[in-house]
């Protein structure tokens, strides 16, 4: 086979190589969660006590150290905390595969010389891991809410389809970033820089409402902002997502995964020549 040959970049093709490479996808990532605990103590234990230690001191410096609120009225310093658990969810998902995506290429050159390997499924396989841990920390939340309130809105149920734009633009910009850390290496020096940043310009220690209405429009134009309040909506506060903007969230993201793609695709048959 020649590995230079050009792959088809199509959106059909996107959605055609997952699926026909589904089983090596959970295959891959479950040997991905796996091998980062291989040798600890306590093993997978660690996915729980990770996010529950980050949002312990998250906790303790805003509501604690700034005295910061959410304006619930009668709200405690755990309230506090599960809304901002919510945010971190999402926040965590997307920084982990962006920070990941740059050396996806780069520290796999084995599955780059074998020209009948899907490298197209590597960030897949990438948000699948980083989907085992949100769904660990969606667990906590959930059950830490349920000892809280005593209850569980019913659009808890709604939260995959909300998440389902931002895994799409997520994946997007794993291939494209992985493609760039090939031929670019200092990709992966910002990739870590901007995910810290999106950290304090998307509404996570804070309400949008908090900001000033001039202000709010360029909070907007961050694309972790409307996952993070409809997931907050549906995850602690029972209420309906906003359909209209999930609905343009969801064409966004299924451009920026489309693009993504195929910008991959147009740039893979040089990997091997640069690894």
């Amino acid at each position: 086979m020649n590995p230079h040959q050009a792959f088809s970049a199509s959106i059909v093709e996107l959605f055609a190589s997952q699926w026909r490479n589904r089983g090596l996808i959970i295959q891959l990532a479950k040997r991905d969660v796996l091998g980062r605990y291989r040798g600890s103590v306590l093993g997978l234990a660690w996915s729980f006590f990770n996010p529950l230690l980050m949002l312990a001191v998250y906790t303790f410096v805003f509501s604690v150290v700034f005295k910061a609120l959410w304006g619930l009225g009668d709200e405690s310093k755990v309230n506090f905390a599960i809304i901002l658990f919510a945010g971190l969810i999402v926040h965590g998902l997307f920084a982990e595969c962006i920070n990941r995506a740059p050396s996806l290429i780069v520290s796999n050159p084995n599955y780059v010389k074998k020209v009948v390997f899907p490298l197209e499924i590597l960030p897949s396989v990438t948000l699948g891991s980083a989907l085992f841990h949100a769904g660990v920390s969606l667990v906590v939340l959930l059950t830490a809410q349920l000892i809280v309130t005593q209850r569980l809105p019913w659009t808890v149920i709604i939260f995959p389809l909300v998440l389902l734009p931002l895994l799409l633009s997520t994946v997007g910009f794993a291939w494209l970033l992985s493609a760039l850390g090939v031929y670019l290496r200092d990709v992966g020096q910002t990739t870590s820089i901007l995910t810290t940043v999106l950290m304090f310009l998307s509404p996570l220690f804070y309400p949008l409402s908090a900001l000033p209405e001039n202000y709010r429009i360029w909070l907007h134009l961050n694309p972790l902002t409307f996952i993070i309040e409809e997931s907050r909506n549906v995850l602690i506060f029972g209420r309906m997502p906003n359909w209209s903007g999930w609905t343009l969230a969801l064409v966004a993201g299924t451009l920026v995964s489309a693009g993504g793609f195929w910008w991959f695709q147009k740039t893979r048959k040089g990997f091997a020549d640069v690894l």
